[in-house]
């Protein structure tokens, strides 16, 4: 393994890691979610440089929209479960307590 390969996925495991074990706030899990994300698009950018391939040029493009898109709806969700429950903890998002 490559040390490039061992850095994105490193950093890809480290984001992995840090959305299951810190589990306290909505804004934690976004910023391990967009860490992944990001790990992947660079991942992705180098492969499709590898390849030299005009097929393989536009799938980092189309995953860094889908990215930030998620992380948009994610910041409004964020926006939304503040003004409803009054804090960003995962703890409030309960729907049985509605």
């Amino acid at each position: 393994m490559s040390p490039t390969h061992f850095t994105f996925a490193s950093a890809f495991m480290l984001g992995l890691t840090g959305l299951a074990l810190n589990r306290s706030h909505l804004l934690s899990a976004l910023i391990c979610l967009e860490g992944m994300m990001l790990s992947l698009f660079i991942a992705i950018s180098l492969w499709s440089l590898t390849m030299a391939s005009p097929i393989c040029s536009l799938t980092p493009m189309i995953l860094l929209t889908f990215s930030a898109c998620e992380a948009s709806s994610g910041l409004a969700l964020l926006v939304a479960t503040t003004r409803t429950h009054g804090s960003d903890t995962l703890k409030a998002l309960n729907l049985l307590q509605c």
